[in-house]
């Protein structure tokens, strides 16, 4: 496996900075409220038997009046594969070893109308390097306004990088968060994407630049749609509707997801792993 220490280095750093940005403006929202909830930051240290340096990270967790729970966590881990799952991942046929830093993402809202939330990107080292990620909006109740605005601020984004990388990671997101055994997708969709692979210092800066954009967007774009609808006036049903919905998020993580499996199958953090699930949910 090639020394990528001071590249993996640098994305954590901006994972690091992204992850305070986000939960500084998702305080903010809070207090425009009139809620003091704040995040709870717990750190976390990864156990691999043999290794001295497995890693960890740190789990960021808030309940409040407007986000009922968000998770915003950062790690940075490294260590071996096991043999089968090796298997399984980009690179790793013949060299189980990796290293792994990303930042991770889920808000669940009290209201129905103000869409739910995924995001995360990642840098990879295995036999090869690359950068992973994406986000995608999931609303109870949809609205096209909101659908739109999310879009095109990713479209934009991806613009800037590559003149195809809209349309293949949209279309990715479409294929990936699909659930199949009900038929439908988990929201409205965004942008997903993986092994955008850096064979060289440029190669990673091109892929981390483009990386940095996505996670930029997200910020600039998610609060907006959050306070466009955190005071709707909502219903029993609407609350009903929301809490469907969300038994239908948990079973894609719970079952589909890769990252979910990744976290589980390389000793993370049970619960930052499992941050992603909702704090309520129904199944009729």
């Amino acid at each position: 496996m090639a020394d990528w220490t001071q590249q993996t280095q640098q994305a954590r750093e901006w994972f690091e900075s992204l992850r305070d940005s986000i939960c500084a403006e998702f305080e903010a929202i809070e207090r425009e409220a009139d809620s003091d909830a704040a995040f709870a930051y717990t750190p976390w240290n990864r156990e691999e038997e043999g290794n001295e340096s497995p890693g960890g990270g740190v789990q960021g967790l808030m309940k409040g009046k407007v986000f009922e729970k968000v998770g915003v966590n950062v790690s940075t881990v490294q260590g071996t594969f096991a043999p089968e799952f090796a298997k399984t991942i980009n690179g790793a046929e013949e060299d189980p070893r990796f290293s792994a830093t990303g930042i991770s993402l889920v808000a669940h809202m009290a209201n129905p109308h103000v869409p739910a939330v995924h995001m995360n990107t990642r840098f990879l080292v295995t036999g090869k390097a690359w950068f992973g990620g994406g986000a995608d909006l999931n609303p109870p109740i949809p609205y096209e306004e909101d659908t739109e605005e999310f879009h095109a601020a990713f479209r934009a984004a991806c613009a800037k990088h590559n003149p195809t990388y809209y349309e293949r990671f949209r279309k990715w997101a479409d294929d990936y968060f699909y659930i199949p055994h009900r038929g439908v997708h988990r929201g409205v969709g965004g942008i997903f994407y993986d092994h955008l692979e850096c064979a060289d210092e440029q190669g990673f800066a091109r892929n981390l630049d483009f990386t940095r954009d996505v996670g930029k967007t997200f910020l600039e774009t998610y609060p907006k749609l959050v306070r466009r609808r955190m005071n709707a006036d909502w219903t029993e049903e609407d609350k009903r509707t929301q809490l469907e919905w969300r038994g239908r998020y948990a079973e894609f993580n719970l079952v589909y997801d890769r990252g979910t499996l990744f976290g589980l199958k390389t000793g993370g953090n049970v619960d930052a792993i499992l941050m992603s699930l909702p704090p309520e949910a129904v199944w009729s």
